[in-house]
């Protein structure tokens, strides 16, 4: 439900803000007072197109915001959906700000977000009927949906959808398959090729950088074997080698710790330095009797790393990379294998989901045409209520039948039926399509007709009508009010309006009137209560001049209203 409407600096709007509450709301006051101003707000806060012409002269912006309840969580779950995100709030506080120079910007609960998602969003919260407004009602897909809103066909329509879209993933795949086998042939070949020849050489991971330092070892063995053997040597077998030197001093420092202890911890030290130094002369000995030449193992190494550097130039890939460019290579190899049995094997599947498609396609249309008749009936026998007794309303459910070829496209999303609502507003006329319809009052009553047998099916919460009552008598007036009354029950509706017949039915009612102040023009909303409210239907009767008997004349059309 739409809550608050709050404007600022929107043309003759100034600031305002209104509260609005469940039931009938009406919205009245003289032609150029300002009423679409609230409906272009409401406009730029469902996505319309903003132009800065609408920004108060000499104002830097304007500003329309609403809050909406999210109070109901089937609501709050498709509007959470189209945020793609949780809101812990339970009202929504849309706003739309417009700049003098062209630039604006939507923010909801305070989060930036695009026009587009405004107009996503307001498919959920707001209907905006209008007497210009035809495409609505001429749209087929808008008019598929009522029908198969009022049949309760969404579960078939669903069932139908996930039939569709195996069939398509069915039929993609085939299609690639199909348009891939000559391609898929010659490249066969190629991997088969390539397998051959990388597996032949077994690469193995890692083995590269290892047969390079076992390389480096052997054609370096001599200056690393005298190296090692040095500084054994040195160490310890030369005369006067490290060992020796450093044991002679230990030696020397003992006999002189009982007279200076400090010395005995540096002897213990340089024994134990002897001690490793030893060790590590005997470790240096051992490596210099394992590096020993060895020209045919070096060659078989340097005959391997090329190879390596030849295939990682013929895939270019490093050479350690190549073992596992061999397991890729393998995947599609059998990949590639296995498309070409898949082609066979989809057949049956396919023919499965076609069938099964076909036929779910056949149910939904038969729903349709069946809730077709319903439906025309039930706004036929509402549009007697508005003074088109005659009036013949058909519901057109054209299906183009699937045929025996699996490998068809997918047909549309909806299913294979066109609807199309059309209408006859006089006996021994031909029924047309609504959006043909000449006169602006029978549109109106038929789009009210229409909406009042879709109540219970329509979710969205808050229905907007503007000048339903525009090229509609004053008779018919309380028939709209008592329709608009009715539908009430099932929505907040907003009514805009001319006809103190129709505002009577209102439950709550607003007017909207334009002021001078300091030389500026402006428009002010204004809540009824019940006195203002009768004077205020008393001047839309009468005019200005309001008599005690106009007065009485209100009251007993409220009361009738109110069903008193």
């Amino acid at each position: 439900m739409l809550l608050e409407v709050s404007v600022k600096n929107l043309a003759l709007i100034e600031d305002a803000r209104v509260e609005l509450k469940p039931g009938l709301c009406a919205w009245t006051g003289e032609t150029g007072a300002g009423k679409s101003l609230l409906l272009t707000a409401l406009g730029l806060v469902m996505g319309a197109k903003a132009s800065p012409e609408l920004v108060r002269e000499g104002k830097e912006e304007a500003r329309a915001s609403a809050v909406f309840d999210l109070s109901d969580p089937l609501l709050k779950g498709e509007v959470e959906a189209v945020l793609g995100g949780e809101i812990e709030e339970e009202t929504l506080i849309v706003t739309r700000r417009l700049g003098a120079q062209g630039r604006s910007w939507a923010h909801v609960n305070g989060v930036p977000v695009t026009a587009a998602t405004l107009k996503a969003l307001s498919s959920h919260l707001l209907d905006l009927h209008s007497q210009q407004d035809a495409r609505a009602l001429a749209d087929p897909d808008r008019q598929r949906g009522w029908l198969d809103a009022f049949g309760k066909l969404e579960p078939l329509r669903l069932r139908y959808c996930e039939a569709r879209a195996v069939h398509a993933a069915l039929l993609q795949r085939r299609r690639e398959l199909v348009e891939s086998a000559e391609q898929r042939d010659r490249e066969l070949e190629l991997l088969r090729f390539e397998c051959e020849e990388l597996a032949a050489a077994r690469p193995v991971v890692g083995e590269y950088e290892e047969l390079q330092r076992e390389a480096r070892r052997l054609a370096n063995a001599r200056r690393f074997r005298e190296a090692v053997q040095g500084g054994h040597h040195w160490l310890y077998e030369a005369d006067g080698s490290a060992v020796e030197r450093i044991q002679k001093v230990a030696r020397d420092l003992h006999p002189l710790s009982a007279d200076a202890p400090e010395l005995a911890e540096l002897a213990e030290t340089l024994e134990r330095l002897a001690d490793e130094t030893r060790e590590a002369a005997y470790a240096l000995r051992s490596l210099g009797r394992a590096w020993t030449d060895d020209p045919r193992r070096l060659d078989e190494i340097e005959t391997r790393l090329a190879l390596y550097r030849k295939l990682a130039g013929r895939f270019r890939r490093d050479p350690d990379e190549l073992a596992d460019h061999l397991v890729h290579l393998q995947h599609r190899l059998d990949n590639l294998e296995r498309a070409a049995a898949d082609l066979d094997a989809l057949d049956s599947p396919l023919n499965a989901a076609w069938n099964e498609l076909r036929q779910t396609a056949a149910d939904l249309s038969a729903a349709r045409s069946r809730a077709a008749r319903v439906l025309a009936r039930d706004v036929q026998n509402h549009l007697k209520d508005l003074a088109l007794p005659e009036a013949r309303l058909t519901i057109e459910v054209a299906t183009a039948p699937l045929g025996d070829n699996p490998t068809m496209a997918s047909p549309p999303e909806h299913g294979v039926d066109r609807v199309e609502f059309l209408f006859a507003p006089n006996p021994g006329e031909p029924p047309r399509p609504l959006r043909k319809i000449a006169s602006g009052g029978e549109l109106a009553r038929v789009t009210l007709a229409i909406k009042t047998v879709l109540a219970d099916a329509d979710r969205v919460p808050t229905l907007i009508f503007d000048e339903i009552d525009a090229a509609v008598g004053g008779r018919l007036g309380a028939s709209l009010g008592r329709k608009l009354s009715e539908l009430a029950r099932h929505h907040q509706i907003i009514c805009v309006t001319h006809m103190p017949q129709l505002a009577s039915f209102a439950a709550h009612q607003w007017v909207i009137r334009k002021e001078t102040r300091d030389g500026r023009t402006l428009t002010t909303i204004t809540a009824l209560d019940e006195t203002e409210r009768i004077e205020e239907l008393a001047a839309m009767l009468r005019g200005d001049s309001v008599a005690d008997g106009t007065r009485r004349e209100v009251r007993a059309m409220l009361a009738e209203a109110r069903g008193g």
